[in-house]
Parts: structure tokens; sequence; C-alpha cells
């Protein structure tokens, strides 16, 4: 029975590594280290179990369940199969990640070269994205090995650029860490814990993991067991690449305190740079983010336009090209720091459900597969995500956050752990219970069919 060889596994798991890794995911750890300042190890650690753990769990859940998205999704209910599949969709897509593709890599390779005032930035990113989503929208429409050997060659330049920047830092220090912000002096491990959301990482697994199969059954591995061990261990190779490359960021960016105090993630990698190598590795570093972020962009639109092509005869391929790089185009306008503000609140109501979706599927032999565990589980998880995601958006029912406020680590952001775990109970219970009655059910009437024949 064929199986992968060690390479084969390795060069899968840097494939999904490269599939995660994007150029929006070097902004965070940075923003992380440095207002986490001298807490920055334990926010780092809540950071990597939802930046890093998740994405990986998620992968495994895929491969174990034998399909997608939307069909693990739809083990709640068909309904909420398609729907949560399109809001994920849409969030890995063009609401939040296409987006940011080009706020990324234009606050990184442009802005630390503007001179100019607020209003001059504003056209400035204007200009940058329309000619960005136009080589996006050119690029999907005409396919070509270009996009993929760029992907190949930058990933590792960009981890190169990182590891250089992590040494000298030791070499050229930068300073001290600084005091925590105040969001961080207390609860510290879940803060980092929420930030891990802005990755996308979790969601986007829930896609990529169909991709990490077909690439294992494409060398010629048959066995479904085999193909599940070997995606969560192509998902681990992935998971310690990308701890590795947070924790460096992370120190970085607690390390850049003396360089100047910044919420935005590229500002102070473009500081980090700066002192570390000059204006020359800002452009080097510039143009690598550039670049990856449009390799990005095209293979997001793509895979949107592909997903949602499946809905009506008339949302062909190149009309979806057409309307994502169009409304992708409008929301990169509203800028980064905009951008993840909005992302935030929404990935908070969103990224409890998959959490819970993820772990339920690991445990589904362990749970008889019964279908209320989800249901029961999901339901309570999202009543709580959907007043935390109103609650982040500033809309405050006091009755319902003073209601709230008794649950376990509620405080924290996480309130949703207990009625999550006592949804799950409460679905095993009914679905023992029903299990119990289609035996018997099925009992009497194997009686009957017996007293029929006799």
């Amino acid at each position: 029975m064929k199986d992968l060889s060690t390479k084969q596994t390795i060069t899968i798991g840097l494939m999904l590594f490269a599939l995660f890794f994007g150029a929006g995911n070097m902004i965070f750890p940075p923003s992380l280290g440095q207002a986490a300042g001298t807490e920055v190890w334990i926010a780092i650690f809540g950071f990597i179990m939802t930046g890093v753990g998740l994405p990986v769990l998620a992968v495994a859940a895929v491969a174990m369940g034998e399909g997608d998205l939307r069909t693990l999704a739809s083990r709640v209910h068909p309904r909420f199969g398609l729907i949560f599949t399109v809001l994920v969709y849409l969030a890995i897509g063009p609401l939040f990640a296409i987006p940011r593709t080009a706020t990324v890599s234009f606050e990184v390779g442009i802005v630390p070269f503007l001179s100019s005032g607020s209003n001059g930035n504003a056209l400035s990113l204007f200009l940058y994205s329309l000619i960005f989503m136009g080589v996006t929208f050119w690029l999907c429409l005409n396919p070509s090995k270009l996009v993929d050997r760029i992907g190949k060659f930058l990933t590792p330049a960009i981890l190169l650029i990182i590891a250089i920047l992590f040494v000298l830092s030791f070499i050229k220090p930068m300073g001290d860490f600084g005091t925590p912000a105040e969001t961080y002096m207390n609860g510290t491990f879940s803060k980092g814990f929420l930030e891990g959301y802005l990755t996308m990482d979790t969601l986007a697994s829930l896609v990529f993991g169909i991709v990490v199969i077909n690439a294992i059954r494409e060398r010629g591995v048959t066995d479904k067991v085999k193909i599940a061990t070997n995606t969560i261990k192509a998902g681990v190779i992935a998971g310690i690449a990308l701890a590795l490359v947070y924790l460096a960021l992370a120190y970085l960016g607690a390390s850049s305190y003396s360089l100047g105090v910044s919420t935005n993630g590229g500002h102070i990698l473009t500081n980090v740079v700066t002192h570390l190598l000059g204006k020359f590795g800002v452009m080097t570093l510039g143009l690598a983010i550039l670049l990856a972020c449009l390799t990005t962009s095209v293979g997001l639109v793509t895979a949107c336009s592909q997903f949602f092509s499946q809905f009506h005869p008339k949302l062909t391929y190149k009309v979806n090209v057409v309307i994502l790089s169009l409304f992708s185009l409008m929301v990169a306008n509203l800028g980064l720091e905009t951008i993840i503000s909005i992302s935030g609140p929404v990935l908070a109501g969103m990224y409890p459900i998959a959490i819970v979706l993820v772990l339920i599927a690991l445990l589904d032999k362990f749970t008889r597969g019964y279908k209320e565990i989800y249901q029961w589980s999901i339901l309570f998880t999202g009543i709580i995500s959907f007043f935390d995601c109103l609650t982040a958006f500033g809309v405050n029912i006091p009755i319902v956050t003073s209601l709230f406020s008794y649950l376990p680590l509620y405080s924290q952001g996480i309130g949703w752990v207990v009625p999550a775990i006592i949804g799950a109970f409460i679905g095993y219970i009914i679905g023992d219970v029903k299990g119990d009655s289609r035996q018997l059910q099925s009992a009497k009437d194997s009686v009957t069919k017996t007293s029929r024949n006799m």
C-alpha cells in the first residue's frame, strides 16, 4: 500500500505553510509583541494557540471527515453548512483577506517612501490598490505558472529576511521590552488568543484542507487512513514553521519599543527593518511582500470565484473575478487599520463557531457522530459569539452583558467555552436517547417482519 516518503511529506507540509503564511501574517505578531512588552511570551503563546494550533487541527478535521468545509459544516444542518461556508469564503475573500493583501503591501512597501500627509496617502493608496487589483484581475483571467513560480521563490526569501532580522536584533539591539499596554495588563494569554483570530488561518484551513488531501492523492496515496495521517503530519510541519516565525516576529516587535510605538504592525516592521538593514532593507522587504501579497490575492480571488460560480449560471468564473476585484478594491481603500478594526468583531463572531465545529469533528468517533452534539454546541456557542460580535462593534445590551457576566471566562473574551461544552453534553444525551429509540423501533420492526413471514 503506497505511502508518502519523508521528503514528500515535508514538501506538502511546506506547501501548506506557504498557503497559511500570507504577508498579512507578518504584521500581527510584531504588533502583539510591542503592545505586550514584557508579557510578550505569554501573549504569543495564546496567539500561537489560535494562529497555529487551531489551523492544524482544522486541517486534520477536514482530512478525517473525508470531505470539504461544506460537508463538515453540514453535520450541523445542510442549510448551516451552506451559510457558514459562504461566510468563510467571504471572510477569507473580498471582505477582509483580499483587500488586506493590497493594504499590507502598501503599508510596508510604499508608505515608508511617501512624504505626503494623510490626504496624499489616501490618493496614493487608491492609485496603488487600483493597479494592484488590476494586475490581480489580469492574472486571474490569464492563468500562468508565473504566480506559482513567484510564490515558491518568495516564501523562502521572506523567511530568510525574518531570520536575518532576528539574528541582527541580537548583534544590533534595539532596546528593552516596553511596559505592557493596558489591554495586556490582565488576561494576557486570552488577549493573545483573541489576536490570533486576525490571521484567519483557522477559517482558511477549512478550505485548504482539501488542497492538501488532493496533493497527497496525486502522489498515489489512496488509503483513507494514510491520507488522514499524512495530512496531519503535513499540518504539524506547517505548524512548527509558523510557530517559529511568529516567535521571531513577536520578539522583534517587543524589542522595537524604543523605535516608536504604533498599533500598525506594518509601521512597526518597517521601523525594525530600517534600524537593522537601512533603506535598502526596507526596499527589499517591501518588494518581497508586494509580490507575496499579489500571489496571495490571485489565489484567493481564483478560489472564491470558483466557489461562487456554482450558485448561478450567470455567475461565471470571469464575472466573479470582476465582482471580487472591484469589491476588494473598494474595501482596500478603507485602509489597513479600518479593515482590521472591522474584521476583529466579525471574526469574534465566526471563530468560536469554527473552533467548536473543528473540535467536535475531531471527537466524532468518540461521540458516536450524533448530529445533536453539533447542533446544540454550535447553537449555544453561536448565541454567545453573536453578542460578543455586537459588543466588539460597540453595541452593548445591558441585560445581556449582565447575564453573560456570570459565565466563566466571559471577562477574558472566551465566555462561549462552557456553553459549548454544556451544549455538547445536552446533544449527546438527546442523541443517545434518540439512538436507543431508533434501535428499539428497528428491533420491533424486525420482530414484526419475522412474525409476518412465519
